[in-house]
């Protein structure tokens, strides 16, 4: 399990390209036949890609945990992005279409993944965060989710935003996952930008097409850089850091939080007159 420690933001303010990269970008997640963990040290996130091919894959324990099982402490959300899969939780399973969610409460011991064929395997991107409390696991379909409409053309950011484990729907400890999918011709995601200084996100990029890319901005609002960002690769966003991008053609992401607030709106806006 990849180990990614936190920086302050003067620290992040004179890193280089590479160091940028290294500190803030998860690429190459979903891999044939693997799971990729790493942990962040803020909010003691833990993200991983998972790409079943003709064997299921079992959740580790890694051994830096100190647990009995991933779980023991702690709840996971997961969204598959890739073709149909199955996800066992204790000997139930469940059976997620594509963009579907499932969450996984404190405790669930056994959990293994597979994809319904291999020649279209799944790519369930997996959150979890420290929990206090035990919930029940949920399904959540993606055709039935809460989705809403924002941006417009005329100002390059029209986008369907699509909630799908947050606490308008159900309870849980930390975790809140959703998608967000632009429209044709459109590139801006949260755009204008904000930060939330009681949590912390983590935006995974998918369906970018192999000759584009999403230019990934993050900073302070006066202190901005950038991460070029492709199909599959993942931003780690401190509390104190924007997290807004702009794709060379469209593209969709999911965007996953923890920490002290669950609120949605809970956001503190920064304009794109104060932008530096």
């Amino acid at each position: 399990m990849k180990k990614i420690f936190a920086h302050s933001a003067a620290e992040t303010a004179g890193f280089d390209t590479a160091r940028l990269r290294a500190e803030h970008l998860l690429p190459a997640l979903f891999q044939t036949g693997r799971i990729e963990l790493a942990w962040w040290e803020t909010d003691r996130t833990v993200a991983a890609g998972i790409m079943p091919a003709e064997t299921p894959l079992a959740l580790p324990n890694p051994p830096d945990l100190r647990a009995g099982f991933f779980l023991e402490r702690r709840e996971a959300g997961i969204v598959n992005i890739g073709g149909p899969g199955l996800v066992t939780v204790d000997g139930v399973v469940h059976a997620l279409a594509p963009l579907d969610a499932l969450y996984l409460g404190r405790g669930a011991r056994e959990v293994t993944f597979a994809s319904e064929s291999p020649a279209a395997p799944a790519k369930f991107w997996l959150l979890s965060y420290p929990a206090h409390a035990a919930y029940p696991t949920r399904h959540v379909a993606f055709a039935t989710a809460d989705t809403t409409a924002l941006g417009a053309p005329e100002t390059a950011n029209e986008r369907r935003l699509t909630k799908l484990i947050h606490a308008g729907a159900f309870p849980t400890c930390q975790v809140v996952m959703g998608v967000t999918r632009l429209a044709s011709g459109c590139i801006w995601n949260t755009m204008p930008p904000h930060t939330h200084l009681r949590r912390s996100e983590v935006y995974l990029y998918f369906d970018v097409q192999p000759a584009h890319a999403v230019f990934h901005f993050m900073g302070q609002p006066q202190e901005t850089r950038h991460l070029v960002v492709r199909d599959g690769e993942a931003v780690l966003s401190p509390p104190w850091s924007i997290h807004s991008g702009a794709g060379t053609a469209k593209y969709s992401f999911v965007w996953g939080m923890g920490g002290e607030n669950q609120e949605f709106a809970d956001m503190d806006p920064a304009p794109v007159a104060e932008l530096r």
